[in-house]
């Protein structure tokens, strides 16, 4: 496979993810714009990956960049379906977890994308690195206590990242992209000097 083909998929990748999450600031901009029927159809979309509870979601152009669900409901309006106002800005059309995986994927990637020498992280280490999100996420789902958005962005700057260092790697190698045999390839490195030619 040509070196061009092996790239490809990772530079037709990245445009993706930064395109999803240009998407998800557009949406908010176009609300407060008066693109109400553009924006709609912009949060339904990210609707079917993500449940866009405001309470959990940064907002755009308002007093705050975050809300609590009690300040929410103080102001009459479901902390789980509001969209946005003119006071208290617009929501981004995805919650403040997946804007941190989202963003550190697209990092890892282009990073990755400049060199593409990055060995592939270990099954269990990959599984160590999603324990702080798999605790934050679960916990909060099962109502025993209510994560931070500092917590959510931290762990979910983990979990993007990991994955991309898991994952990325064995694309490449799915992809049929191999490392080219260096002069000082170990096997080279250890092999035994030829004997010195006999003296006549």
């Amino acid at each position: 496979m040509r070196p061009f083909q092996t790239r490809a998929w990772l530079w037709g990748l990245n445009v993706l993810v930064a395109l999803f999450i240009a998407g998800a600031f557009a949406a908010p901009l176009l609300e407060s714009a008066g693109q109400t029927d553009v924006a709609s159809a912009l949060y339904a979309v990210y609707h079917f990956t993500c449940h866009q509870w405001a309470f959990r979601s940064f907002f755009l152009l308002g007093t705050q960049v975050v809300y609590g669900s009690e300040q929410l409901s103080a102001q009459s309006v479901d902390p789980y379906t509001f969209t946005g106002d003119s006071d208290l800005g617009w929501k981004m059309a995805f919650c403040e977890r997946d804007l941190a995986i989202y963003v550190a994927v697209l990092a890892m990637g282009l990073w990755y994308a400049r060199g593409r020498s990055l060995s592939p992280l270990s099954l269990k280490t990959y599984v160590l690195l999603s324990v702080p999100i798999a605790l934050d996420g679960f916990t909060q789902l099962f109502g025993w206590r209510e994560s931070t958005w500092q917590l959510r962005v931290l762990t979910g700057l983990l979990f993007g990242a990991a994955s991309v260092w898991f994952l990325y790697p064995r694309f490449d190698a799915a992809f049929g992209r191999r490392v080219e045999a260096s002069t000082y390839a170990p096997e080279q490195q250890w092999a035994a000097a030829p004997p010195p030619p006999p003296h006549r």
